[in-house]
């Protein structure tokens, strides 16, 4: 168990702790999977680094081209974000179903993004946004894209022992855009997924086809997945229901989800999850018709 416990002000500050106890520190804010690690054995470090009172860190802001997000913000701002609801629909409602009410309250999203897990809900839905993580250390910072920091089931590309998660930013959604979230549980809430789906698009300026799309699916693969295959065969496409379903059976032949005794048979899941991706498909499309009314 730690010994020490630090509420640094400041980022600099935060650094310049984590860089006295040289990797034996470690950076906690809503702390709803680290404490119970900790409690569990799994990590040997001498001090906590509390980050919940630096301020501005919990924000929520369009600047310019980006919406960026703070790494304190927890999911039920983003929940009830009208920003977001707006423009990135699908963190939104992904937001919504992680745990329950209480969960909501203190689990952050940068929390969610360095737990690198493959069914994250937070991590998949920004997947499918294209968006950016700012990361800062001793030598400075720099923005990442977000699915380069997965590097297996729980194995992170940003050390929280000498790193430090500073924003998150994700593109601001135009008038033809339209975003969605797909999940599927043993029951609506606090449970693991069986398999969890991010649809993210724009139409072209006649409202009839899909100019681009990006679909982030989760767990089948040791990461968040990116659906590229899919994602290449509906640039261009007609936005309508064989297209849909035409993307759900690419999709299910690039995924690997496997048989799970926590969640379902491979076969099962695989037929869910065509399900998924041609429901997320019709909703993002549904809200990017609806921005271009």
């Amino acid at each position: 168990m730690w010994q020490a416990y630090e509420t640094p002000a400041s980022i600099e500050e935060t650094l310049q702790i984590l860089a006295r106890y040289d990797g034996k520190a470690q950076i906690i804010a809503g702390g709803t999977d680290l404490v119970i690690e900790l409690q569990e054995g799994k990590h040997s470090i001498e001090c906590l680094v509390d980050v919940t009172r630096i301020p501005g860190l919990d924000r929520v802001d369009q600047l310019g081209d980006w919406i960026v997000l703070g790494p304190n913000v927890t999911f039920r701002q983003i929940k009830d974000s009208p920003l977001l609801q707006d423009q990135a629909r699908v963190l939104a409602e992904a937001a919504a179903t992680v745990g329950a009410l209480q969960i909501q309250t203190v689990a952050t999203i940068a929390g969610n993004v360095a737990s690198a897990l493959p069914a994250a809900d937070g991590s998949v839905a920004l997947v499918s946004l294209d968006a950016e993580v700012e990361i800062a250390d001793a030598a400075g910072r720099a923005w990442r894209p977000v699915g380069e920091l997965f590097l297996g089931p729980g194995k992170s590309a940003v050390d929280p022992h000498r790193e430090m998660i500073t924003a998150i930013r994700l593109p601001a959604g135009g008038a033809r855009h339209g975003s969605a979230w797909e999940r599927i549980g043993r029951r609506r809430a606090l449970v693991l997924p069986i398999l969890n789906c991010a649809v993210s698009t724009a139409l072209t300026s006649d409202g009839n086809r899909i100019e681009w799309a990006r679909i982030g699916l989760g767990p089948v693969a040791p990461v968040p997945f990116r659906a590229r295959e899919t994602e290449a065969f509906l640039a261009g496409r007609t936005a309508d229901e064989d297209t849909f379903a035409q993307a759900g059976e690419i999709a299910a032949g690039e995924a690997q989800p496997r048989t799970s005794l926590l969640r379902a048979s491979k076969e099962y899941r695989i037929e869910v999850l065509k399900v998924l991706v041609r429901q997320g498909l019709a909703r993002a499309v549904r809200q990017a018709r609806e921005r271009m009314a």
